[in-house]
């Protein structure tokens, strides 16, 4: 009788059984054995390992990559992109290395010491680096990210932040802009002005460069007239940080302000570069923190006075454009310009920013109109 020829039995001569024990028998040996032992102890070096590798790049390189990187961004991004190409170039001179990639670590992390601005900077290298690998077929630029990640520090405490600004600085703000107006300082067109942007930031909390500032006179005036009793301000998406276009509703005390002052020659509704100068060489010191004043505390205002007098939190959200990102922004919410009004009052309608200055706000506004 035949034995059986399973295809795994080691009786069947065709199957090759024989031949794979025997080769799976080698590494038994006395000799096999001792070869494991000694690359296990004695590692062979490699001659071409990253700690000897270094790779080049121009800076025509770095430029074209830069140009690719800032299309269709604004202008801001755009400052902290060219910041970290010239940082990249200066420690680097177009050689990447383990020890060009540590310098440059080194060098963000004890220069800067807020973290959003150290990760701009290591992000940008670290894209660089994939960019390198994908235009000259060589994925060895890529694995230099290893000494460009952010340090893994244990949080002690969450952070909250430090920049306080209350009601009183808001005031403080608005009587400053009246004493600098008796004093000469500025001319009736920017006192207005600048009062009409003060109370637009701090009871709407827009965003000052990215909204505020291209704002025009006719976005303000459309809204008034289409509805004195509910003026809501259409906010395009090319007006907002991220692309959301949205409804702003208008306090009566803001509408009385844009109504008493007059438009920038440019069409837009504030002059923001002049504002934005006069409170850099005013210095206002706010009241609860070792600060001066600066535009985005006006933003920060709404949002900490928001929760003062209980802001409804979706209505806060969508006006202020922060944290809409959800799945229930982008497709279920959609309010209306009137409920937004309505939802907005009922929370800052009771809400007066211009005590103490209102009189000699718009004093010259009431001489006028019982001179007429």
């Amino acid at each position: 009788m035949e034995p059986c020829r399973g295809s795994d039995s080691g009786s069947n001569p065709d199957s090759g059984a024989p031949f794979l024990l025997s080769f799976k028998q080698q590494s038994f040996t006395a000799q096999g054995k001792k070869c494991k032992l000694e690359c296990k102890l004695h590692p062979q070096s490699r001659a071409n390992g990253l700690l000897d590798l270094r790779l080049l790049f121009t800076r025509e390189d770095l430029d074209g990559y830069l140009i690719l990187r800032a299309a269709g961004l604004t202008p801001k991004t755009v400052t902290w992109l060219k910041k970290s190409a010239e940082l990249l170039w200066n420690l680097t001179r177009g050689v990447v290395s383990v020890t060009t990639m540590c310098r440059l670590r080194d060098h963000v992390l004890a220069k800067y010491q807020d973290n959003d601005a150290k990760r701009k900077v290591l992000q940008f290298a670290r894209a660089f680096l994939r960019y390198m690998s994908k235009i000259s077929f060589d994925q060895r630029y890529s694995a230099f990210d290893l000494f460009l990640q952010l340090p893994r520090a244990v949080k002690e405490q969450k952070r909250v932040t430090e920049r306080i600004v209350t009601k009183d600085d808001i005031e403080r703000l608005l009587s400053a802009i009246e004493r600098s107006y008796q004093n000469g300082e500025v001319d009736t067109y920017h006192h207005l002005n600048y009062a009409a942007l003060v109370l637009f930031g701090a009871y709407t909390g827009q965003r000052p460069y990215a909204t505020i500032k291209k704002l025009t006179a006719e976005q303000f005036r459309a809204a008034i007239a289409q509805d004195s009793e509910k003026p809501v301000v259409h906010v395009r998406a090319e007006q907002d940080k991220i692309r959301m276009e949205h409804y702003v509703p208008l306090h009566p005390k803001v509408v009385e302000a844009v109504q008493s002052c007059e438009a920038s020659r440019a069409g837009l509704q504030f002059a923001f570069e002049s504002f934005r100068r006069w409170t850099k060489e005013t210095k206002i010191p706010l009241t609860r923190c070792a600060a001066t004043f600066v535009p985005s505390d006006l933003r920060k205002f709404a949002e900490q006075h928001g929760d003062v007098i209980g802001w409804d939190p979706s209505n806060k959200a969508y006006v202020m454009t922060h944290g809409v990102s959800g799945v229930e922004w982008a497709h279920y919410k959609r309010p209306l310009p009137e409920h937004v009004y309505k939802r907005y009052m009922a929370s800052w309608g009771s809400v007066d920013l211009l005590e103490g200055v209102e009189t000699l706000l718009f004093s010259r506004k009431e001489d006028e109109e019982s001179a007429e």
